[in-house]
């Protein structure tokens, strides 16, 4: 992203505008967790697909191991559906950064602030719009 691009993302009142060097340093973060997250859904989708079509998976045990492998299986799905959620988050905050629309709230459009998007790149609210969404 050139200089002027990267100056033209929002900022908060006093913050310093985006420089190219910040804003690759949060695109080149985003990006690897974006190929982390791929490799860590590809290796659960393996190992639940191993799991669905294995025949003998089971057979024999009694219910309580039925239960302690159900437990363990809808757990390892929570755990792809969260990954998947924020491969999703990752990969939007690349399209904005590429739109020229990154760090914009979600809720009020007003700047995210670049301190908040530099320790967490995938928010989508401010400060104050992330407080008023968890108190409700």
């Amino acid at each position: 992203m050139k200089a002027t691009e990267a100056a033209a993302l929002p900022v908060r009142p006093g913050e310093d505008p985006w420089t190219p060097e910040e804003l690759a340093q949060v695109r080149n973060q985003l990006q690897s967790e974006i190929a982390a997250q791929r490799e860590e859904l590809r290796e659960s989708e393996d190992e639940l697909a191993n799991r669905l079509t294995d025949p003998v998976e089971g057979a024999g045990d009694d219910p309580a191991d039925v239960g302690a492998k159900t437990f363990q299986r809808e757990h390892d799905l929570a755990l792809a559906y969260n990954t998947r959620d924020l491969l999703a988050k990752s990969e939007r905050a690349i399209e904005q950064m590429d739109a020229g629309t990154y760090g914009v709230c979600d809720s009020c459009g007003q700047a995210i602030g670049k301190a908040r998007l530099q320790a967490f790149p995938r928010a989508t609210l401010c400060v104050t719009c992330k407080q008023r969404e968890e108190r409700r």
